[in-house]
């Protein structure tokens, strides 16, 4: 298992240098730069665009350098002092701009993956072992339903719901007394009251694709011999479903833990917009709107950088799961 772990992490710190490089690339490759955008926010509301004060916003900046001298700055003030660099368009450091909006991001999208894994697990077990009944049938209309609806059209549907029948309006993720204050029991509740709107909305999608793979695994596990088997020895048919095909039939959803937390935060940028919420969305989109580099690639980074630590999490727990992980990787 140590060396399992030290492989791991090994390929793990590889593909976060590479993701860093390719982030960085990426927000480089529209052309122009912030201040392109800059002058041309200027120019269409009538302000006068000064040459000699853009020329020296360009020297400071650097947008005048290379590629690769541009991303080496960037990069060494990220692992020797933790400096992400400066956004351009908020004047301020990056550092101070994303942690609370990804905390937030990572708190309700976790709140969101913890929600589809409980919907998901006993529905999925239920509408293989009850296959063609009636509560498979509301399973996969269901499941249907919620892949079909579109994230932010959902959230459109509850807030229109939400103010016509209780005529209260749904949005972000706090009451505007509770925004800065400390952590407490009273604004836990708070977060809560307003969080179960995007937890609803982000964990729908999820959940239906969750319980289709896991019905349709365990419905092949459920035809092989050894189930067949530990009926035969006498153990009970909850313990016999339990213990062996659902442990086997779960490889396949445990797999996805390493994309499942990146790819909410991605698909909420538009829910997030909708329902005004303060998490990293609305932030990335905006930044890759105005080219503030910076701010966009620290957030892609560390973006990619959870899709490494889910992957890495989600190996861990397929080689504690099945030995044969676990024992082939040597």
């Amino acid at each position: 298992m140590l060396r399992f772990v030290t492989g791991r992490l090994i390929a793990m710190v590889l593909t976060m240098w590479a993701v860093s490089f390719v982030a960085f690339a990426i927000i480089q490759l529209p052309p122009g730069d912030y201040l392109t955008t800059y002058v041309a926010t200027l120019s269409a509301n009538g302000d006068r665009v000064d040459p000699a004060a853009i020329d020296a916003l360009r020297q400071q900046y650097g947008f005048g350098e290379p590629y690769l001298v541009q991303y080496w700055k960037w990069v060494t003030g990220i692992v020797l002092r933790g400096d992400f660099g400066q956004s351009f368009e908020w004047k301020a450091p990056v550092t101070s701009l994303i942690w609370g909006r990804l905390g937030n991001s990572i708190l309700l999208e976790g709140l969101a993956v913890v929600v589809m894994w409980l919907v998901a697990l006993p529905i999925g077990i239920y509408a293989a072992v009850r296959k063609y009944s009636l509560g498979d049938y509301l399973a996969t209309i269901g499941g249907f339903i919620g892949l079909a609806i579109p994230n932010f059209f959902f959230a459109l549907i509850l807030m229109y719901l939400s103010f016509v029948w209780f005529g209260e309006t749904i949005g972000g993720l706090f009451s505007p007394g509770m925004e800065n204050a400390r952590w407490s029991i009273e604004r836990i509740w708070d977060f809560l009251s307003h969080a179960w709107a995007p937890i609803l909305v982000l964990s729908t999608a999820g959940t239906a694709e969750l319980i289709r793979i896991l019905r349709a695994n365990l419905l092949d596990e459920l035809k092989k011999p050894y189930v067949t088997t530990a009926r035969a020895k006498g153990l009970s048919e909850m313990r016999a479903i339990l213990k062996y095909p659902v442990r086997v039939a779960l490889n396949p959803l445990v797999s996805t833990i390493g994309w499942l937390l990146p790819a909410l935060v991605s698909s909420s940028v538009i829910v997030s917009v909708v329902l005004n919420l303060p998490t990293a969305g609305p932030l990335l989109l905006r930044s890759l709107t105005s080219q503030d580099m910076y701010l966009a690639g620290a957030i892609i980074m560390l973006l990619g950088i959870l899709t490494v630590i889910g992957t890495l999490i989600s190996d861990l727990i397929l080689a504690w799961i099945d030995p044969r992980i676990r024992y082939g990787s040597k």
